[in-house]
């Protein structure tokens, strides 16, 4: 196979990218934080912001597709029983019991449905950015996609390397998942306009900008779309010259 490395523009330096060691991670873009009638909405959280992230996501996953990229998808969803959700008195699940966890909703077409439980409308990912066959979809029931999951397994089976991070919310999932990436030796880049966090934007500086700090010093690398899709046209463009 021959080896394909695109300069992709970044924080605090550009970073060299392996395409067939690459793999993009969309995050919990799911109903229950980015949809009206989602977990997120009932409960008055401003999801504004996770809305926006999803033009500028479906544009990096089409160019990602169109280059080979892996896709892979993380979904935050418990087991109807609550059985993954932790012990009694455990912070993960009292805090997601305080959200209504486990509920019984409608789903905006009037189906029956259930807050942040698996294979419901409110874990389906968001109608823009559905999985194709050929991506990988894994359910994940604690901020990290590593925490008892195959995730790690299927990276390292795919000889996958870096990993360009996208997905809500960027100082809770997307952070934990990238923290843990990191701690494995995976290389992130996080899109910072694929990826929206509600907590703290009604201060000068958000929780999001706050997390994009913390990893272009000490996690990762910071791009964007248009600078992820410049990459790739680059390479496209390569590739068609030879």
């Amino acid at each position: 196979m021959n080896t394909r490395t695109v300069a992709l523009d970044a924080e605090p330096h550009g970073i060299e990218l392996d395409l067939s060691k690459t793999a993009v991670i969309v995050i919990d873009m799911q109903n229950d934080f980015g949809s009206k009638g989602g977990i997120f909405d009932r409960a008055g959280i401003n999801i504004s912001a996770i809305q926006k992230a999803v033009a500028p996501t479906r544009k990096a996953l089409d160019d990602a597709r169109n280059a080979g990229l892996k896709i892979v998808y993380l979904k935050m969803g418990f087991r109807p029983d609550l059985s993954d959700l932790g012990a009694e008195d455990s912070v993960n699940r009292t805090r997601h019991l305080h959200f209504g966890v486990g509920q019984d909703c409608n789903a905006p077409d009037g189906r029956k449905s259930r807050f942040l439980i698996r294979d419901t409308w409110n874990t389906d990912i968001v109608d823009e950015l559905t999985p194709r066959p050929e991506d990988i979809v894994l359910y994940k029931h604690r901020f990290s996609g590593f925490f008892e999951t195959d995730l790690d397994k299927i990276l390292r089976g795919l000889g996958i390397t870096n990993l360009i991070v996208t997905g809500c919310t960027t100082s809770i999932c997307v952070d934990s998942t990238i923290r843990d990436a990191m701690f494995r030796d995976y290389r992130c880049v996080l899109l910072s306009d694929c990826s929206a966090e509600p907590i703290g934007g009604e201060f000068p500086r958000s929780n999001h900008e706050a997390s994009l700090l913390t990893v272009k010093i000490l996690l990762g690398w910071v791009s964007d779309c248009p600078r992820f899709v410049s990459a790739l046209t680059a390479d496209a463009a390569a590739q068609t010259a030879s």
